[in-house]
């Protein structure tokens, strides 16, 4: 539930004004500002209108009802999926409501990942451990421990890794797709 008079002082506060200030601008008294600060009073749509004129807000956008959004996340939040012959560990659990979608992919030795569709996007990924093969329909590359990529989601691709033990990689995609 939006509390309308602590949303206005808030907004108000933000832009340095006074309640005497915010008051003269919108033709009201500083006793009503101040009422309708302390939830006293309910103003009408008319007189919400103006005040948040002069705090510089749409009706919209008061009403606007903002989330906790998560920040950090911890290994009790990843959880694993298989991808091709490897495993990968999804970093933010929620990341398909996000732009980007991280995953560490570990493949065992000769392992491949599952073949990557083309889809309108980026991705991203950074060697953290082994060496690895990105083939696409017309190229190979190959990468170490510390080297990284950056591919058109537009190129079909998998990841094979090369080394005698596993490797792992970072792996970012925007927009979430995987």
């Amino acid at each position: 539930m939006v509390k309308i008079g602590e949303k206005i002082k808030q907004y108000r506060l933000q832009l340095g004004l006074t309640q005497s200030e915010l008051a003269e601008r919108t033709e009201l008294t500083k006793g009503y500002i101040s009422q309708l600060e302390n939830d006293l009073c309910s103003p009408s749509i008319a007189t919400l209108q103006d005040i948040l004129n002069v705090l510089g807000i749409s009706l919209e956008e008061f009403f606007v009802e903002t989330k906790n959004e998560k920040v950090v996340y911890t290994p009790n939040d990843y959880f694993t999926s298989q991808n091709g012959g490897g495993t990968n560990t999804w970093l933010v659990p929620d990341s398909q409501i996000k732009e980007l979608e991280p995953v560490i992919l570990t493949l065992p030795e000769n392992a491949e990942s599952e073949q990557r569709l083309p889809f309108n996007g980026e991705e991203f990924g950074y060697i953290l451990e082994g060496k690895v093969e990105i083939i696409t329909l017309k190229e190979h590359y190959k990468l170490k421990k510390g080297d990284c990529f950056s591919i058109d989601g537009q190129k079909q691709h998998k990841i094979k890794n090369i080394s005698k033990s596993k490797s792992k990689i970072l792996w970012v995609t925007t927009p979430s797709n995987f």
